[in-house]
């Protein structure tokens, strides 16, 4: 896929905000909503939001080192996603506000039956305005060129472009998971 870097950046920005949006929302509801399970194998919302807070402990770290360190973008405005980048952020997309395709998680980011409070959602949204600062500061620089490491593996390395639209996708599936808790 072929993205302008721009509007890519834009994309991401406004997914982002819309699941800070979300996540504030969820501010408003007491303890043992947001601690609510639809069975016993599900997770609830905190769970859900502490699974995010996981990834972001792993991404946001690497990708403020990676844009702190980066090659500015050349004359070249256009990001083309790499096929395995492209791959996992795709597994990630919501798709007509649907969860497609159920999957596990690691077991080191299974915060299931975890005793959990409030003060997750506040380190979310704390993230959330990290990410986004993020976001605005890579509009200047190669999404192609610089790479990021994944959670898979030191040595799987996604484009940074890849790595921020998985890592937004992965937040936008789990704060519609959340959502979904109420219904």
């Amino acid at each position: 896929m072929l993205f302008t870097r721009i509007n890519l950046l834009n994309e991401l920005s406004q997914r982002t905000a819309a699941s800070s949006q979300a996540a504030e929302q969820f501010q408003a509801l007491s303890p043992e909503q947001l601690n609510l399970k639809k069975e016993a194998t599900s997770w609830s919302i905190l769970e859900c939001i502490a699974h995010l807070n996981l990834y972001g402990d792993f991404y946001l770290p690497r990708l403020a080192q990676i844009i702190a360190q980066a090659a500015p973008a050349t004359e070249q405005t256009e990001f083309k996603t790499g096929w395995l980048g492209n791959y996992f952020a795709n597994m990630m997309l919501v798709k007509g506000g649907k969860i497609s395709n159920k999957m596990k998680t690691f077991k080191d980011k299974n915060p299931i039956n975890s005793k959990l409070g409030a003060e997750q959602l506040s380190k979310f949204l704390i993230q959330q305005v990290k990410l986004a600062d993020l976001l605005v500061k890579a509009a200047n620089l190669d999404l192609n060129r610089n790479r990021c490491p994944t959670t898979l593996s030191r040595f799987i390395r996604l484009k940074l472009g890849d790595t921020f639209r998985f890592f937004v996708y992965h937040i936008e599936r789990h704060i519609l998971q959340a959502s979904n808790v109420l219904k």
